[in-house]
């Protein structure tokens, strides 16, 4: 199941995305070539093969990515241990 994406944690994501877009998606390509390549390969290809713009695809991907990562770092944060 997805850890669910609060009000807080989109602040928290925007706030980093669009400082600086075009950078923060060139270092993204950089962080998920190291943290999860296999994604950054799925979202590099999905971003080639469509008619969409491959930026703005990559954007999203990328922001669903960073989104999911801070709902699942805080969900392990309050995790329960049986």
């Amino acid at each position: 199941m997805l850890p669910l994406i609060t009000e807080e944690q989109s602040t928290l994501a925007f706030s980093e995305i669009f400082k600086d877009v075009q950078n923060w998606r060139k270092q993204m390509i950089h962080y998920l070539k190291d943290e999860n390549p296999e994604i950054n390969t799925a979202i590099l290809e999905a971003a080639k093969t469509t008619d969409l713009d491959p930026k703005a695809v990559a954007l999203g991907a990328y922001m669903t990515y960073r989104l999911l990562e801070l709902a699942s770092d805080d969900d392990e944060a309050f995790a329960v241990e049986d």
